[in-house]
Parts: structure tokens; sequence; C-alpha cells
């Protein structure tokens, strides 16, 4: 079976492709990516075929983010979902996988969620598709509403009956990390929902300790990190030494990695903290009480794998709002509103998921549900049947 995978030039987006797709080659099958040019790095780096299509134009990117400064957190979301996931990317994509799906002649198309070009590919081209997903299902179901009327367009352009795009990604079998708690919170319509199909993502195997010792070491341990786009988005860079101040007196240890867009020299870092601008999650969870972040879908999911509680910050993304939800919503945490102005928040909110045992109890029921799922190998005849 050959298995072209598609994703969009985003980290987050094609990081929980990659377990599927490992899994898939070492069952015997081919592999290859779909993703824009300027993508090629990240696919070389996860050891995959990279079949590259045209990234969207710089001036037509950019007249689209240049609006979002002045719109709500919510219209933004908007805009960003509809018009450069459904729009913009999804007609940039077009002709790179369409190309690819006729020559290379994959049986099967397994993309993540907002990746429409090789939805409408391989719709034209008669190839049985799949998504993995990357987020709760409430989620998918929001972005479904938002892309609507842009996949109307992408039909036009690839020649489909128009609503064919957003009835196939409607529909089409999910493979899901997610544990049936975490979706259960906003159930989703089974009756226009496709199969879902869950396992288990593969642990990253923490191969290293915690960095040299700072502060007490009798203090419980917090992890905060706000994933690797915040320090490069000028209106939230500003989170870092917010929260820096916001947690310097209180009786925690704090470990702040921030990502290669943050000179750690320029911040002020009290004796209680130790900033890095990375270090490997899954050394630092299994000493950590509590996580703080802003509900990116790799450190809210390895949290709650790990049985550790959270308080989560949205920033500006509408998944982390919506995981955050989710979180607080099953009990494994809090959530602060308002961005890094509502850092000061955290101290409060950090006291009651450090002292209060029923967050750590819930999140190691999530821990429990996750570690029951089916190992990702698992999917692989899932794949083999809607292939067939």
């Amino acid at each position: 079976m050959r298995v072209l995978v598609a994703s969009t030039a985003g980290s987050g987006h094609f990081g929980p492709l990659v377990p599927v797709a490992h899994a898939c080659r070492e069952a015997g099958h081919e592999v290859a990516v779909a993703a824009p040019e300027s993508f090629a790095a990240e696919v070389a780096d996860a050891g995959l075929e990279h079949r590259p299509f045209a990234d969207v134009p710089p001036d037509a990117l950019g007249a689209v983010m240049g609006r979002l400064p002045g719109m709500s957190m919510e219209e933004a979301n908007r805009t960003v979902v509809a018009e450069v996931f459904g729009r913009l990317d999804a007609q940039a994509a077009l002709a790179g996988a369409t190309a690819t799906v006729e020559e290379w002649r994959p049986d099967l198309v397994l993309r993540e969620p907002v990746e429409f070009g090789s939805l409408a590919a391989a719709l034209c081209a008669g190839v049985p598709h799949a998504v993995v997903a990357v987020g709760v299902a409430a989620l998918m179901e929001q972005v479904g509403a938002m892309v609507a009327p842009s996949l109307a367009e992408l039909d036009t352009l690839a020649g489909l009956p128009l609503g064919s795009c957003s009835a196939a990604a409607r529909t089409a079998p999910t493979l899901s990390s997610v544990p049936t708690v975490l979706d259960d919170v906003r159930p989703s319509d089974a009756e226009h929902a496709g199969p879902v199909h869950r396992y288990r993502a593969p642990a990253a195997s923490g191969d290293g300790g915690l960095p040299e010792a700072w502060g007490d070491p009798d203090q419980p341990l917090v992890y905060v990190s706000f994933g690797s786009v915040a320090a490069a988005l000028p209106p939230f860079a500003g989170i870092y030494p917010a929260v820096l101040e916001a947690l310097a007196e209180e009786p925690v240890r704090v470990l702040l990695t921030t990502g290669r867009g943050v000179a750690v020299d320029t911040l002020t870092v009290p004796p209680n903290t130790r900033v890095e601008q990375w270090w490997p999650q899954a050394d630092v969870l299994p000493y950590a009480a509590a996580v703080v972040g802003h509900g990116g879908f790799g450190t809210t999911m390895a949290a709650l794998a790990a049985g550790v509680p959270q308080v989560v910050l949205p920033l500006f993304a509408m998944d982390q709002f919506v995981n955050a939800d989710h979180v607080a919503a099953v009990g494994a945490g809090l959530t602060v509103a308002g961005g890094p102005a509502a850092a000061g928040e955290l101290p409060a909110a950090l006291a009651l998921v450090l002292h209060d045992g029923d967050y750590r109890a819930a999140a190691r029921t999530v821990a429990d549900q996750m570690a029951q799922l089916p190992p990702v190998a698992d999917v692989v005849p899932v794949l083999e049947q809607v292939a067939s």
C-alpha cells in the first residue's frame, strides 16, 4: 500500500501524523509526505520522503495576516481558519497535491484536519482518504463550519460537485489519540461524523533528567511552556517576562522553556526559575507537579498522558481555548483567561492545582484512559481496510 501523508507547514499539525506514518512504514507500506516546499527540513527530520507542493505567496498571506490586529480574538481565529487554511493553503496546495496523486498513485491519502488540497486531489482521483486528529472532536466540528464557504471554492477549482470537500471532511474515518473522556465533554454528532479509531500516541523517551540544580529542590516543580510560536508573535512575546515576574515569589521551582524566538539573556530570571530555550518534555514531566501552558495540543496531551494537572492560559489560536475548556471540564486543571495581561492570576490558580488533590486525581484518570488505548500499530489494519 502507498500512503500519501499530507500536512500544512505547521509542526503542531505535522507532529501527530508522524507516528502513524512510521507505523505504516514499519508494517511494510510505502509512505511519502505532501507538504509545502518550505517544510522540507521538518519532513526530512522525521525521516520521511517529501513530495512538495507550493507555499502560499507571501503577499497573499500578508494581506490576510495584516488584517488580524484590528480584529477581536474570535474574528481573527475565524479569519485564519477560513481564509488561511480553508482558502489560501488549500488552493496553493491543490495543483501540487493533484500532480503527486496522479504521478505517485497512492492507495490512501492520510491528512491532518486543515490540509484540504490533498482532500480535493483524493476526491478527484477516487483515492480513499482518512484524517489524523490534532485536537478534540468539538474543535474539528467548529473548523468544519468555518471553512465550508472556502471549500466550496475549492470544489469549483477542482471540478468537484459543490459540497464535496465539506462532506468528505465531515465523514472521513478519523484516527485520534484523544481519549474518549476528553471528547465526551462536547460529544460529536455521531449521525454526521465519520468513524473514530483511537490509539495511544507513542510516548517520547526521556533519556536525560532536569537541568543542573536551581532553586529549592524541596519545592514543587512547575513546568511552563507556551510552545514554539508565541515568542515570534509580538502581541504575545511579553508572556515570558510576565510569567517570570508573577511566579518569582511563589514557593515553587519553575522550569520555563521559550523556544528559539527568545534571547534568554534578555530576561530577568528570579532565583526560583530556570529558563531554557528548549528541554525535552519527556525529561521534565516525570518530575513536574503542575504544567502551565497555552493549550497547544502537544503540551496539553503530553501533560494529560503523564497525569500532571495543568493551568492553561490560552493565547491566540482557537484550539488553545477549546483544549483549555476540555481540560477544565474533566477536572484536570484550570483555565486563566486574558492572555499575557492575566499572568498575575497564575499564582492563585497554581496554588489550587498544586494543593487540591482532585486536580491530580482527575489528570491521573485521563492518563489511565490514554494508557489503555491500543498502540499506534493497531491503526494500520484500519487504514488498510479504508484503502481497500
